[in-house]
């Protein structure tokens, strides 16, 4: 038996879970705390990156201690990533 493909979150499933993540807005989150696939976040999250409606809230980081310790790290439209933090005025194009 096969399983249907989980449909990719949309932007306001990414949001919602960042705020109950990261317990407010401008904080930088892991972006393994999102619990998705290597292939899956740098889809996601490249997706999110190239439109720039959306992109101008996002804030990728690369924090190398932290990606050392989890050894987490994501190429986002060809840039290694390991953090996002999101701007509260997202909220305007939900």
């Amino acid at each position: 038996m096969t399983t249907a493909p989980r449909p990719s979150p949309s932007l306001r499933d990414v949001v919602e879970k960042y705020r109950q993540l990261a317990g407010g807005f401008g904080r930088p989150l892991a972006l393994a705390a999102f619990g998705l696939s290597s292939e899956e976040t740098e889809r996601v999250f490249g997706i999110f990156d190239e439109d720039y409606h959306i992109s101008r809230f996002f804030r990728f980081s690369l924090e190398p201690a932290a990606a050392a310790r989890s050894g987490q790290t994501y190429r986002i439209n060809g840039f290694p990533q390991s953090h996002v933090a999101l701007d509260a005025e997202i909220e305007s194009i939900l």
